[in-house]
């Protein structure tokens, strides 16, 4: 099933063509100046909710008894993770599958979906030699600035 997109002022001036979309799929409602919201049917989101719990924690219980087969699937499912250096590719393994229990346990997922894009970025950078070695550096360190950590005061 493939979502349907509106803008999210036709949630306010054309219910009549949001609403009945949801019969046959889940709608996202595009904002221009925050996240995007999407609409599901109760029956559609618990259903989708009781599923991704439900592998979560058979992949947590995998990941448990036989960790090996845990990484291989990871590693077959993100054909990516091979752009990785070897020891780069295990602590994102650990990690991700770290969060994966986490999230299997406590129902937030938010984190590893954090962590699995940020990895992917990564191994897309080492994909590209030339950009890989721009940024490990060495640094100019005359052009920066030291800044205040967020939240602290002048």
């Amino acid at each position: 099933m493939t979502a349907r997109v509106f803008p999210f002022s036709d949630l306010i001036r054309k219910q009549t063509s949001v609403f009945p979309a949801l019969d046959d799929a889940d709608v996202v409602l595009e904002r221009r100046d925050a996240e995007n919201l999407v609409l599901s049917r109760s029956e559609r989101f618990e259903a989708k909710e009781a599923a991704i719990g439900l592998l979560a924690r058979t992949v947590a219980i995998i990941a448990r008894s036989n960790r090996g087969l845990a990484e291989e699937v990871f590693s077959e499912e993100l054909p990516w993770l091979k752009w990785l250096p070897e020891e780069g590719r295990g602590e994102a393994i650990s990690e991700l599958l770290d969060h994966l229990i986490a999230g299997a346990a406590t129902g937030l997922f938010t984190p590893f979906a954090r962590d699995l894009i940020a990895w992917q970025h990564t191994a897309e950078i080492y994909a590209q030699p030339e950009l890989a070695h721009r940024l490990a550096g060495p640094f100019d360190t005359a052009d920066f600035v030291e800044v205040d950590r967020p939240g602290r005061g002048r």
